[in-house]
């Protein structure tokens, strides 16, 4: 069950806004292995500027098109990790994103680190 918070720059319409999240969702079902129907995700938009990203060394012209995605769920395998990673790339590609304009994070979490309401941490109580 991955958290995932995108940012993107304000300008993209409601219908680009639901292909980048379709899109995300479907690699996280192929290669996370995550339930269709959880889907927890949140896209930030911000205004020209508010994004910083400078070159680390790649080399990698970035522009106002980047695409920021935070990846919060428990442990997966460096190679489902990396297979991920490939296969994001290629598949926002194909929404126009630039494979130099995606950056992506995974953050590792443990069933303890999870609440989904009332109060309990579900994986832990049995509830999921």
């Amino acid at each position: 069950m991955p958290l995932v918070r995108v940012d993107v720059i304000e300008g993209r319409t409601d219908e680009q806004i639901a292909a980048l999240s379709d899109a995300i969702q479907a690699v996280m079902i192929e290669h996370f292995a995550a339930p269709p129907l959880d889907k927890y995700q949140v896209i930030h938009e911000h205004r020209p500027g508010r994004i910083r990203v400078l070159d680390t060394g790649l080399g990698y012209p970035r522009t106002d098109n980047i695409v920021l995605v935070q990846i919060t769920q428990q442990g997966r395998s460096t190679e489902q990790k990396q297979a991920m990673y490939a296969a994001l790339s290629t598949r926002l590609e194909t929404l126009g994103i630039a494979p130099t304009d995606l950056i992506i994070s995974v953050v590792e979490s443990t069933k303890a680190d999870w609440s989904f309401g009332m109060g309990k941490a579900q994986f832990l109580t049995g509830d999921l």
